[in-house]
This record gives C-alpha cells, structure tokens and sequence, in this order.
C-alpha cells in the first residue's frame, strides 16, 4: 500500500520527505553558534528548564568557541566518512535558543552557514519567545533561495506542565510564534516531550488534536529522560512518586496511538531519542541506536496493521 505521502512506509518519515522535496540523502551538520537562552540569563528566568542538559544531545564535533565555517567544514567532512553518498548538509543550529541575539548577530552567523555550496539549507532550533517580525522576515528571504526551517521547542501543550518545567512561557505563546512562522512560507517545526511528570497517557493521545491544529510541517517527539545536573534530576530523586517511565515496548504503544491520530502531511522526524549513557540520571534503555528504535517501530507497526493518520478526522 502506497500512504499518501507517496510511500509504503507507516509513517510520513523525515528521509522520505527530504529524498521528495531534494532528490536524495542530506545529511544535518549539527552547530553550537554559542547562544545562550533567556531562561538562564535572567530575562526569563535562571537555571533553565528542569529538564534541560545541552551537552547529552551535542555531537562530538561540534564545540562551543569554534567558528560556525570551521564547525560546518568538519561536520561535512566528519558525514562524508560516515556515508559516503552524502552530498547535501543542512547546517543545524541546536544549542539553545539560535535567534536569542539582535537581528545583525543573527545574520552574520546565518551567512556562514549559507556560503557552502553543499549546505542546502538551514534549520535553527530556538524557543517561541525569542522570535519577532524582523527576525522572522530575515528568515523568510533567506527562504527564498535556501531551505530554512525554524524548530521550536514547545515541549507540551498544558501550560500546568510548561509552569512546572520551568518553561518560561506558555502554550499560546508558541501557536503564535508557529502561526507567524508558517505564514511567511518558513518551514516551522516543534519538539515535544513524552511523559513529562503529571502528564498520563490520554492527555499525551489527547494533545495530538492540539498539535494537528498547528501549520507545522515537522514534529519530534523525544521520551523523557532525566540527566545529571538538571533541576529535574533533583526533583526526581525528592519525588520519584512524580515521576512514570515507560519500558521500549511500551512506549512505542503509546507513540502509535498517537501517531493514528497524527495529521498525514505532519513529517515526522524523530519518536524517540538516545543520548550517551554518561548523562543518563534515572531509569532509560540502556544504549538503543536510531535505527534500532526506527527498526522497532516499523516492525510494530506491521504487526498492528497501524500507520499515521489512521484515525485521523481533518
């Protein structure tokens, strides 16, 4: 069965997606431009959200204090080994909030990026309260010739959760910002985190109608995990009654149920996320690799007879 974007897999893939829109792998080269974030300078709020440990998610090379042209350069080189059909990158600015700085600062970083003949494109993860008009407009030109994409971290969609994780922003806060991304032809994205404490099942099934509302054209989903040095990992070993962890098997259940009812067109890009074990604070599973958990997936999928959209009502 062909689903209707116009593969056989269950579900609307991050690869599939690229190979449609450029024709082939691209690879992302992950960059630390050396932002800091509003809910830690103090403009917010301090110690970030409880969550929160950049590191665990910061490939090997790519360090804080190097130039982005340089980062880039031995990112390209550093996927060139690795897979050697590789000939598009989108340089990924990930660390903390990437347009957390004035509109000029922004440029001159984006510039870097965007001179690499193989650099495709650009996707700039950030938080709904660090973008206005003028950045976002910047963008949108940018997006005239290049493939630009703003991922926001939104996290969930309960502002009890948001206050809780020290968030420093709410739900609404976020539509704005996706809405104003979107309607300036910016590809817009949004992180979400599965099993935040207080959050049951149903209400993790249940914001998915949230989500489809949102003109979003990517989404992650990431379980949660605890991390050393987080405010979380404090708050669990206090109140680990706070706290429910789900087994693999487990909540690749859940992640279906939600992805039935996830919009078609939604690409999505990640369901759940590994980290080196070094970081890890709490119960996780052990060292599971992307193309295991992906492998997972689909072989449960299958055995469900279940793929994304299933019982989606538009």
């Amino acid at each position: 069965m062909v689903y209707p974007w116009g593969s056989e897999r269950r579900f609307n893939s991050y690869s599939g997606y690229f190979r449609r829109l450029m024709g082939g792998r691209v690879q992302k080269v992950t960059v630390n431009a050396g932002f800091t974030c509003p809910n830690r300078d103090g403009k917010v709020g301090r110690g970030g959200c409880t969550f929160c440990n950049n590191e665990a998610f910061t490939p090997s090379y790519c360090m804080r204090g190097e130039s982005v042209a340089r980062q880039i350069a031995e990112g390209i080189e550093f996927h060139r080994r690795r897979y050697r059909d590789a000939d598009k990158f989108l340089a990924y600015f990930q660390s903390f909030s990437n347009t957390y700085a004035p509109l000029e600062r922004l440029k001159e970083i984006y510039v870097q990026a965007l001179a690499f003949p193989e650099v495709a494109g650009i996707i700039v993860g950030t938080r709904p309260d660090c973008v206005d008009d003028r950045k976002l407009d910047y963008f949108a030109r940018l997006a005239r010739e290049k493939y630009v994409a703003i991922e926001y971290g939104v996290e969930s969609c309960y502002d009890d959760t948001l206050r809780a994780v020290n968030r420093g922003h709410d739900f609404d806060c976020a539509r704005e910002a996706i809405e104003k991304t979107a309607e300036r032809g910016i590809h817009c994205g949004a992180h979400f985190i599965l099993g935040l404490p207080g959050e049951s099942d149903d209400m993790l099934i249940e914001q998915t109608e949230k989500i489809n509302a949102l003109p979003l054209t990517t989404v992650k989903f990431h379980q949660l995990q605890i991390f050393k040095g987080t405010a979380m990992e404090i708050d669990y070993e206090l109140h680990p009654e706070r706290y429910s962890f789900r087994e693999l098997p487990a909540y690749i259940d859940l992640f279906i149920e939600i992805l039935r009812r996830l919009r078609p067109d939604l690409v999505v890009e990640r369901f759940a996320s590994e980290a080196p074990p070094r970081y890890h604070s709490g119960p996780n599973w052990g060292l599971v690799r992307n193309e295991q958990l992906l492998s997972m997936l689909d072989k449960r999928l299958e055995e469900l007879d279940a793929f994304q959209g299933q019982f989606f009502v538009g």
